[in-house]
């Protein structure tokens, strides 16, 4: 057989030199030509398996990856999330805790402090809408399952600008739609999350983290990170980074208290020690709606922030 092939192939090479040399070519030339009509035989080939494996594959590049340098688009690296407290029992529904949320009064604390860590307010919003403080088709589907009626953002940083962090506190139907959201975010935030609010001093990098909080019928989303989007090292303490920002929270303590009262041996939860803080002017509220007053409590009276759960 392997005879046969050789002769076969001796005879092809005979008759296509006999070919070319009727057409006047040299042995030269025919080498030329036929190795040329050889290379464009491969690229042919493989043109035709190239456009067969986009046809396969649907001729689609694979979606680039979110990030932080993308406006509205940045993605924490990890999520977690903790149901609620049975202290907040009292705001377990919308129906007993009417009032709408205001920016003076979840964000009026120009500083929050946790250990060492320091953060300064720099921008801040309310949205009536929830799905304009949020980014992602799935994710704003979910806050209106959730019966959101109100976001409020606050973004703050360290005054050397090295931590960022922002809070939303979003305002839903009731514990059972916050709770379901929680659960929901923690698939989602893959690839949908929170609108950072915009400041030239503070701006999410590539790494940072997200943590849901259940606060009976709100939830609050704490997003937390290095602005230079490093990972944290030895020396950068995220555990007072987040609980920093989470003293934000104190505002649905005091609405514990306006709703229930105050218990005659109220239960501490674990937490950073609640200091007074010096009341300020009222931070601006871009698209906010005329502003309500604030439930008013004295601050001896507010329960603690408890702490990451």
């Amino acid at each position: 057989m392997t005879k046969r092939k050789r002769r076969s192939s001796a005879q092809a090479e005979g008759r296509t030199g006999a070919a070319l040399a009727e057409l006047g070519l040299d042995d030269r030339q025919q080498r030329v030509f036929v190795w040329s009509v050889t290379a464009v035989g491969v690229l042919a080939i493989a043109l035709v398996l190239t456009l067969v494996v986009n046809a396969i594959g649907g001729g689609q590049s694979p979606p680039a990856q979110a990030s932080g340098d993308v406006s509205g688009e940045g993605l924490p690296a990890s999520f977690q999330s903790w149901p609620s407290l049975k202290e907040l029992a009292p705001i377990a529904g919308r129906k007993a805790d009417t009032a709408p949320l205001t920016v003076q009064e979840v964000f009026g604390t120009r500083t929050l402090t946790a250990g060492k860590v320091t953060l300064r307010r720099l921008a801040t919003r309310l949205d009536q809408a929830c799905a304009g403080a949020v980014w992602g088709a799935d994710l704003a589907d979910a806050l209106a399952e959730a019966g959101c009626g109100q976001a409020v953002r606050g973004l703050y940083a360290t005054a050397d600008g090295v931590y960022v962090a922002q809070y939303t506190l979003f305002n839903l139907a009731d514990v059972a739609a916050a709770e379901s959201l929680a659960k929901s975010l923690a698939s989602l935030y893959r690839g949908a999350w929170v609108q950072p609010l915009e400041s030239p001093r503070a701006k999410f990098g590539a790494y940072s983290e997200g943590n849901a909080y259940v606060l009976g019928h709100y939830l609050g989303v704490a997003w937390i990170g290095r602005a230079d989007g490093a990972e944290p090292g030895e020396k950068d303490d995220f555990i007072m980074l987040g609980l920093a920002v989470r003293e934000t929270e104190k505002a649905v303590f005091r609405r514990v208290v306006k709703v229930a009262g105050v218990p005659s041996d109220p239960a501490q939860p674990p937490g950073p020690a609640d200091t007074a803080q010096p009341s300020e002017e009222p931070p601006s509220d871009p698209g906010a709606s005329p502003a309500v007053s604030a439930p008013g409590a004295s601050t001896s009276a507010q329960p603690s922030v408890p702490a990451a759960r």
